[in-house]
């Protein structure tokens, strides 16, 4: 189900994916929005996806583990359909990065699935991946519900996106949408 422009179309029917003028959180802007907790708030859009990424890394790991906030989610279900524990990254208490906290189990011999839900610049998983090394884990992969990027961001591990979407982006002075007038969202 989470596949084609079919499902595409039921993303955006649910509003997950937008179309306007926006201005993302890196001060670009574009016209194609996907608001990744429109999507997670729903078990039917949400569950296909996850079932996709464990079907790909199926029998590869034993281990999911995501960053707060959207990869809870993630992580507890793509782990269900595995079989296996799934577990979070926090943001760390000092400094930049994440961490495992909450007495989450994870060290040599894991080999670790790390998902997310919208992949644009890849800082969080990055953060993810970091943090399985530094417990001595080995990061087998990588899965996200849909890469905004158009297949662009490297991890040096293989990839696998749901659904792949190549949006535009464009600096504020070179915005092609901004001389129309039409209203600018900040996301």
């Amino acid at each position: 189900m989470a596949e084609g422009e079919g499902f595409e179309a039921k993303l955006a029917e649910r509003g997950a994916i937008l179309r306007g003028h926006f201005q993302y959180a890196s001060g670009r802007h574009g016209e194609i929005y996907v608001e990744k907790f429109r999507i997670l708030q729903w078990p039917d859009l949400t569950e296909p996806f996850c079932r996709q990424m464990a079907d790909h890394f199926r029998g590869q790991v034993n281990l999911v583990a995501g960053p707060t906030t959207g990869g809870i989610i993630l992580s507890y279900e793509t782990a269900r359909h595995l079989g296996l524990r799934g577990i979070i990254a926090e943001r760390k208490d000092e400094g930049e990065g994440r961490e495992f906290k909450r007495g989450f189990e994870i060290g040599p011999g894991d080999r670790v699935l790390v998902v997310d839900d919208v992949l644009t610049t890849g800082g969080s998983i990055r953060d993810v991946i970091e943090a399985v090394r530094e417990r001595g884990a080995e990061v087998a992969g990588v899965g996200v519900l849909i890469d905004r990027s158009g297949g662009k961001v490297d991890f040096g591990v293989p990839l696998f996106a749901c659904m792949t979407l190549d949006i535009a982006s464009y600096a504020a002075a070179e915005c092609p949408i901004c001389p129309t007038g039409a209203p600018l969202v900040v996301t």
